[in-house]
């Protein structure tokens, strides 16, 4: 592409007719490229896949690709999004609270509060899940079997500084005098054969990983971590309403390089915000049970920042690196 025309596509792409018209063509020089940090399949990934048809109707002229780019526990994809050009052209999907727990831990290659925050599109509640052959039928029971042997109930999550580790945390500072044992897994597949085999005495995963099995009656869940009881899983309280105040779970969401220009990242914000709105992707969700929940724009960059600030006030009482 000559300098000239790609001077041209960078005009229309920041006028004020292109940010604010829903007619005006999004320059289709080349696509746009969503990093998403982790393996195909995964729940970034879905989200990722199942969305973006509908921000490319949002979107004249814009065509959207997946670009996978697993390592670190998303860290390797997350810097590859941070130190993008600026210029629309690369977004990133990110999932919280694993970018800020990584962040807190390590030395990384991005800032947490620098990216060009677009549209929290999932927010995934947490929960507690046993096999159904397991002794423990309500969370009383599992947490009156902690507080008798402590560390030795088993606890499998999907790795330190996980959103479900953090369950664990929460639920040993909430629920006095109960440590358990727990057993980090590479993935929420592996934790659920173990869990299903009786290798493990519970597992933490989010609720749209578990629905199929508690379904199908191959898994049973205590307790989940959202405000309010998710419908599909209706029958399952929260934490809050057995008394314990524990809330979390995997919010996942698109945001862009630092510096993005206003104009780029409005639109991309009333595109995405438009898609996620739409009444026949809102289906599709629901078909495949993925909990929306629309934050646009620095409403959602605030509250990414405020849970950064309570997971790095967890780091200085328990680092959860050393649990």
């Amino acid at each position: 592409m000559s300098a000239t025309r790609r001077a041209i596509a960078a005009a229309v792409l920041l006028s004020p007719l292109a940010a604010n018209s829903a007619a005006a063509d999004w320059p289709a020089d080349r696509p746009v490229q969503l990093i998403v940090p982790f393996p195909p399949g995964g729940g970034v990934d879905q989200m990722a896949r199942l969305l973006l048809p509908y921000v490319e109707r949002r979107l004249s002229g814009a065509h959207f690709v997946v670009d996978n780019r697993a390592g670190a526990g998303g860290q390797v994809g997350s810097e590859v999004a941070f130190n993008a050009r600026p210029d629309g052209y690369i977004l990133g999907a990110i999932t919280s609270p694993a970018l800020m727990t990584i962040a807190i831990e390590r030395r990384v290659r991005y800032r947490v509060a620098d990216f060009s925050y677009i549209a929290n599109c999932v927010d995934d509640p947490g929960g507690i899940w046993v096999a159904t052959a397991s002794p423990y039928r309500t969370l009383q029971d599992l947490l009156a079997a902690a507080r008798q042997a402590p560390e030795t109930v088993t606890f499998g999550t999907t790795g330190i500084g996980s959103d479900d580790h953090l369950l664990q945390l929460n639920l040993e500072q909430a629920a006095l005098g109960v440590r358990f044992n727990h057993v980090p897994f590479a993935g929420t597949a592996p934790m659920q054969t173990a869990l299903l085999g009786g290798h493990l005495d519970v597992g933490s995963f989010n609720m749209s990983e578990g629905i199929a099995g508690l379904r199908d009656g191959r898994f049973r869940a205590l307790a989940q971590t959202g405000d309010e009881r998710w419908a599909p899983a209706g029958e399952v309280p929260t934490f809050r309403e057995v008394g314990l105040n524990v809330v979390g779970g995997a919010q996942r969401g698109i945001v862009g390089p630092p510096g993005m220009p206003e104009p780029v990242r409005r639109r991309l914000v009333e595109a995405f915000g438009a898609a996620l709105a739409d009444a026949q992707f809102l289906a599709e969700a629901e078909r495949v049970d993925l909990p929306v929940r629309i934050i646009l724009g620095n409403e959602y960059r605030n509250a990414v920042l405020q849970t950064e600030a309570r997971l790095r006030e967890l780091w200085q009482r328990r680092p959860w690196r050393d649990q």
